[in-house]
């Protein structure tokens, strides 16, 4: 069993910036993507980016291209997500998940997810 937990969640302004991290725990056999989603009051849990294992392959949804930036160390089942230039629409619980694999657009997707953390972004 995988266990994911996120953290760094939080209130800030719009302009202001976030960085959410994500820890791994148990046992996962196979190369696995992780990615970060995020669903708000009322909406559908989207995709906000995904990384490869090989930390090299990520992908972004438009509407945080060139602000939000995804990493992860293998060697220590960690992944962050860097979130500059925050905007009130970026207001939801974001969440941690992860895969055999690679990574994938769609929540159903994936195997395995975190609680979630609340981020706000006040204007």
């Amino acid at each position: 069993q995988v266990q994911l937990v996120e953290s760094g969640g939080g209130l800030v302004q719009a302009g202001g910036s976030l960085r959410l991290s994500c820890a791994a725990s148990g046992r996962i056999s196979s190369p696995y993507a992780m990615g970060w989603f995020r669903q708000a009051p009322g909406k559908e849990r989207e995709i906000v980016s995904a990384i490869d294992w090989n930390g090299y392959n990520t992908y972004y949804t438009d509407s945080v291209k060139g602000r939000f930036t995804i990493s992860r160390a293998n060697a220590k089942n960690t992944m962050a997500l860097q979130m500059n230039s925050l905007k009130p629409e970026d207001t939801a619980v974001y969440y941690c998940a992860a895969k055999v694999g690679y990574s994938a657009p769609k929540y159903y997707e994936y195997n395995y997810w975190g609680q979630g953390t609340q981020v706000t972004v006040s204007s």
